[in-house]
């Protein structure tokens, strides 16, 4: 594989990896199982859940995303190892929310995944969250947000 080759397969790969945290946090279903492949598995041990297919992938990621208030993800890239048409690779996690229930999650991940080059572009094969740090103290904010402006100076108060 030559140089440019493997530089355009690992922007590729990082892209994935930013549309599957945007698609999760967008609520874009369809969106999220469209960068599986069809056999793929997802799973997250920690919460007992294994999804194999985008089926399943897609309606398992809805259900989870109904039972949050709110959830922000952010991801950061991390390795990347080519090996023709399949790569694996790690990414770094934020996660923090609140469920509907009032219980705040907070946490630091690791994605393990593996991908697989599709005629549609590069897809997730398997992807597995390893919880680092979990937290369930409660988040003193709140999705809700006032901006408010005092003697010319900007400032932000959240409503709670």
């Amino acid at each position: 594989m030559n140089d440019l080759q493997a530089t355009a397969d690992r922007v590729e790969i990082e892209a994935l990896r930013g549309e599957f945290s945007d698609a999760a946090m967008m609520g874009d279903y369809d969106r999220f199982a469209s960068l599986f492949t069809h056999d793929a598995v997802y799973r997250i041990p920690d919460a007992g859940i294994a999804q194999t297919g985008r089926d399943e992938i897609r309606a398992g990621t809805e259900r989870l995303a109904d039972a949050w208030e709110y959830f922000v993800q952010t991801t950061h890239p991390g390795a990347i190892k080519l090996d023709g048409d399949t790569a694996s690779g790690r990414a770094y996690v934020s996660e923090i929310g609140r469920l509907h229930d009032g219980t705040s999650i907070y946490n630091y991940a690791l994605f393990h995944d593996q991908y697989r080059r599709t005629p549609d572009g590069w897809k997730f094969s398997e992807r597995v969250f390893e919880v680092r740090y979990f937290d369930t103290t409660p988040l003193p904010g709140s999705p809700q947000v006032a901006w408010a402006a005092t003697d010319g100076d900007p400032s932000v108060e959240a409503t709670q």
